[in-house]
């Protein structure tokens, strides 16, 4: 069946039916098939020229050559340009001004932009005054004693060996070089000073070089050219060789091209005051030479033209090819895609054919720096490269499109055609985030290199800018890898690691954190914790230190209570505030009322983070205005020094516990947490999991096996799995935001108003299960039929259903999630009586949704309807938990409607996807047609029109769009 050309694209795509060609015809070698014979039909209006006219100068205000102007007008207004017109140039001083040069031939005029009386140009700038030396102002050539006029004295520096340098500076520079430029290039170069006074008189370098002055008498604006030495034969033996390389001229003139010049009869292509005589032998060329001239002769007098820069994919977690890395501020990448790596994989096949069958094509006879090439590369390819120095068989250049420096031969450059400069260089750079102070660190460099150097990896976007600040992962194993922090922990000193020997036994080992999987966290005594704790201490002093001088500086703390004390240190710390949370990052947060160690490992949204305390293995869900970044200062060490928390668990118990119960998780805590001085015998390291393998003793109990807490804990009454029992951990009387996770058990020493919480061990005891509120959320009013309202497309299954949420009502949602985070991660989870079309919260890709219950089904698992997505999942029954009244208080946000003004009683699989990609993930505007109402919110059904207003100039219909697709899809069925 044949789809309505309108959506065959659409359904290619998305059906992955075909492969798009598009970008093939973008690099084939077009030819013309004919030239333009239009011609002005009638006399143009006077009037309408003359602002043409003045449009090209505005363009162009270094002027233009006459002989360019019909080309340029042409390509601007669509239109040819009458001959009369260019005659009548000189009287239209309005609008041009016509200077002349020494031969009065129609095309070596410049036109420059009018100018009134006083501002004439009192001389005229000849193209052909380069072999000529420019007449010097009265006070360079002469000066005037006892009424003699003396000549004066050439500055010619006495150092020949000067002069030998300079020239060979220019030859490297074949299109000339500019005076003012001359001394520092020279320096650089040879490492020794130049002669100011060449400057001043450029007539001493006249043996040596062309003076060509681009402003007369203006030594500022003098460009220096090699001198060509030829002899009268050579410059007789062919036609081809009498013409002397062009100059190029400033920049902004536009030039008259080869053949236009050869053909008015100009013997001296425009740029040379001597003029050599061509007879129409000589002028007898081939095709070919022609065309080579004409090459060298664009090349040389026009300025390449230049892609435009690299746009960053809009897509936040765009793949890339990892290219190179000098530093981790500058690292070399290529972003994969249709749009990048596959738009370089045609033009360079494109150019692969082009350059291969082209038999007319020879390289460079003369290459200059920052000059676009054609380079033939290994395995027959042809890359796009930039000149970056020039020797004398060889040639430094940078690969634009792959990003590295190579030497190559000057016989493998070649000039890079037009059609090959459309499409942006495809090297682009990006620095990593968290490895800015450390952007050059050699331990760095190289884990990147072994890690990412020549892979394929995601990279997630955070800041978007010339250079964008971004994370890259490894996504090729089970568990996505983060390359930043791999480079990260490069930086650890090696001395100060734990090994752990099997067999081996610590004492004044302190059990951090119990996790509910029986997972422990241990700290055993070492070097690196030893020098944690006095990092820490300073850490503590530097902040004190500037509390206590910003309290000098003239805003004492008159209130010396405890709370108005923290109050007062908490805006200090406040200078530390994390601005950009990114997982991996290091920062600080409050631990038992001091600040620890803490790497960001998951991001909600911009306010809410859940991070992981690097010495003691407690995870934890905060606000971001509760971190710190670590004061410079104090950066380095706080980075060298390995994470203390090492994570064990029991060996050896005697019989297969598999999930671990609330009493025996409970039971562990209160044992080992309150526990002053434990001792630990390991019997295994898994260092693949990073796990150690265990026996835990209790100093009095050391090391009498049969009374470690392995023994001990295999009680049988442990592991009796009761529904009615869940962990949770008492809360401060003094604040209404929950204690931390069942992985630590937290109370804050801090109230609500503080912006820093701390996070410390507390007493646990078993409370009752919550009881379920039956209490709903008032319904979302919605508009009256015939009204507006800007809309969400949440999800879209075909034009019968789908489901929207209020755009206004957004902000107020992500707030909601963000709080039901920090909320439900800090609170043990409980064991729930779920009940069928109850309302619940439940945990989907460590976020909280409010659900409603939709089934319950015998493995474990439960189906669930997002009342405020409404998508429908299924989810542990594990992850379910009680929606306290709190989170009862906003109208549930989604909204399931169907698309009016269109009539289908089967939506096809090819028309559900048209209306998906128009309207799924969009906002649009809703015109509310019905709203069928009903006892609960979810169960409303609202019937809309749906209208795309992001054009700028027209506002499309959804059902417009469905109903042209419907018509002709029957046309063709």
């Amino acid at each position: 069946m044949t789809f309505p050309p309108r959506f065959q694209k659409e359904l290619q795509v998305h059906l992955a039916k075909n492969t798009s060609s598009e970008h093939n015809a973008v690099w084939s070698d077009g030819t013309d098939t004919g030239k333009s014979n239009s011609a002005s039909q009638s006399s143009s209006n006077s009037e309408l020229i003359q602002s043409r006219l003045k449009e090209i100068m505005d363009k162009y205000p270094n002027g233009i050559w006459v002989s360019k102007l019909p080309q340029l007008y042409r390509k601007m207004f669509n239109e040819d340009l009458q001959q009369d017109v260019l005659k009548q140039l000189e009287h239209w001083t309005h609008v041009c001004t016509v200077e002349k040069s020494a031969s009065s031939g129609l095309a070596e005029l410049l036109l420059y932009p009018p100018k009134n009386s006083l501002q004439q140009r009192k001389s005229s700038f000849n193209p052909k005054s380069a072999d000529k030396k420019q007449e010097l102002p009265v006070s360079n050539k002469s000066v005037v004693q006892g009424g003699k006029t003396v000549a004066s004295k050439s500055l010619v520096p006495k150092d020949i060996e000067v002069k030998q340098k300079v020239i060979e500076l220019l030859k490297r520079y074949s299109s000339g070089l500019w005076a003012n430029a001359l001394p520092k290039l020279f320096e650089e170069t040879y490492k020794m000073q130049f002669p100011q006074n060449i400057l001043d008189d450029l007539d001493c370098l006249s043996d040596i070089c062309t003076v060509d002055y681009a402003v007369s008498g203006d030594r500022k604006k003098a460009i220096l050219y090699a001198k060509m030495m030829k002899t009268t034969d050579e410059q007789n033996v062919k036609p081809k060789e009498s013409l002397s390389p062009v100059l190029v001229t400033p920049t902004a003139l536009v030039k008259p091209e080869l053949k236009e010049v050869i053909n008015e009869g100009h013997s001296n292509l425009g740029l040379h005051s001597h003029r050599t005589c061509i007879d129409a032998e000589h002028l007898a060329l081939t095709e070919n030479e022609v065309t080579v001239i004409t090459n060298e002769f664009t090349d040389s007098c026009s300025i390449q033209p230049v892609p435009s820069p690299l746009s960053i994919p809009t897509e936040q977690f765009p793949s890339v090819l990892v290219v190179e890395l000098h530093s981790t501020s500058e690292a070399v990448i290529r972003y994969i895609g249709p749009e990048y790596s596959g738009a370089l994989e045609q033009m360079e096949d494109a150019m692969k054919e082009y350059y291969t069958y082209a038999g007319d094509l020879k390289p460079l006879s003369s290459q200059s720096i920052g000059q676009l090439v054609a380079v033939s590369a290994e395995e027959d390819s042809w890359l796009r490269a930039q000149i970056v120095s020039v020797e004398a068989a060889k040639a430094k250049v940078f690969f634009v499109d792959h990003g590295f420096n190579e030497i190559v031969d000057k016989t493998r450059l070649y000039r890079l055609d037009a059609r090959f400069s459309t499409l942006s260089f495809q090297a682009a750079k990006c620095k990593l985030a968290g490895l800015e102070t450390f952007c050059k660190e050699p331990c760095v460099l190289e884990t990147f290199e072994f890690l990412a150097s020549g892979k394929i990896l995601l990279m997630e976007i955070l800041e978007r800018s010339e250079v964008p600040l971004v994370l890259l992962y490894d996504t090729s194993g089970d568990d996505d890898f983060n390359i930043n922090t791999a480079c990260l922990k490069a930086l650890h000193d090696k001395t100060l690691e734990l090994n752990l020997k099997e067999n081996g036994v610590y004492l004044n080992v302190v059990v951090t954190n119990v996790c509910s999987d029986g997972t422990i966290y241990c700290q055993v005594p070492s070097k690196g914790w030893t020098q944690l704790n006095a990092l820490l201490e300073k850490v503590e002093q530097y902040f004190s230190y500037r509390c206590m001088k910003h309290t000098d500086s003239g805003r004492p703390c008159h209130d010396k209570g405890p709370s108005s004390l923290l109050v007062h240190y908490q805006q200090i710390t406040s200078e530390y505030f994390v601005s950009l949370p990114f997982c991996g990052k290091r920062c600080l947060a409050r631990w038992r009322g001091k600040w620890a160690r803490v790497e960001i490992t998951n991001v909600h949204g911009t306010r809410v983070v859940d991070i992981l305390f690097l010495d003691t293995g407690i995870v934890a869900s905060v606000a971001v205005s509760e971190l710190r970044e670590i004061p410079s200062p104090l950066l380095q060490d706080s980075v060298s020094i390995p994470p203390q928390a090492i994570k064990c668990c029991l060996a050896d118990l005697t019989f297969n516990i598999g999930m671990w119960t609330p009493d025996a998780v409970l039971w562990l805590r209160d044992t080992v947490l309150n526990c002053s001085d434990c001792s630990i015998k390991v019997v295994k390291v898994d260092e693949g999991k990073g796990l150690v393998h265990i026996y835990l003793f209790t100093s009095k109990n050391f090391p009498n096996p049969e009374r470690s807490i392995n023994h001990k804990i295999t009680n049988a009454d442990l592991w009796k799995h009761r529904k009615d029992v869940y962990l949770s951990v008492e809360r401060s009387s003094t604040t209404n935001f929950p204690s931390n996770k069942g992985d630590a058990n937290i109370t804050s020493e801090f109230d609500t108003k503080s912006p820093v919480k701390d996070f410390g061990i507390a007493p646990i005891k078993m409370v009752a299960p919550h009881i379920v509120h039956n209490v709903l959320p008032s319904p979302f009013v919605l508009p009256q039929p015939g009204e507006h309202m800007d809309v969400f497309i949440s999800v879209a299954c075909h034009p019968g259903h789908f489901v929207f949420q209020p755009w206004q009502e957004l902000y107020k949602l992500e707030v909601l999630m963000e709080e039901m985070i920090l909320y439900y991660n800090s609170t043990e989870w409980q064991s729930v009586p779920i009940e069928k079309n109850k309302i619940f919260v439940a945990q989907l890709d460590n976020k909280w949704y409010r659900v409603l219950v939709k089934g319950i089904l015998t493995n474990g698992l439960v189906s669930v309807y997002q009342l405020d997505y409404g998508r429908h999942e299924l989810v542990s029954c594990r992850k379910v938990q009680t929606l306290v009244q709190q989170f009862r208080q906003l109208p549930f946000q989604a909204i399931t409607a169907q698309l009016a003004g269109v009539k289908c009683e089967q939506w096809s699989e090819e028309a559900s996807i048209v209306f998906r990609n128009h309207v799924e993930r969009k906002p649009l505007v809703a015109q509310i047609q019905t709203v069928h109402g009903s006892a609960n919110p979810w169960d409303r059904k609202v019937v809309t029109y749906l209208v795309d207003t992001s054009l700028p100039d027209t506002d499309v219909w959804i059902h417009d769009l469905l109903t042209e697709y419907l018509v002709e899809l029957s046309k063709v069925a």
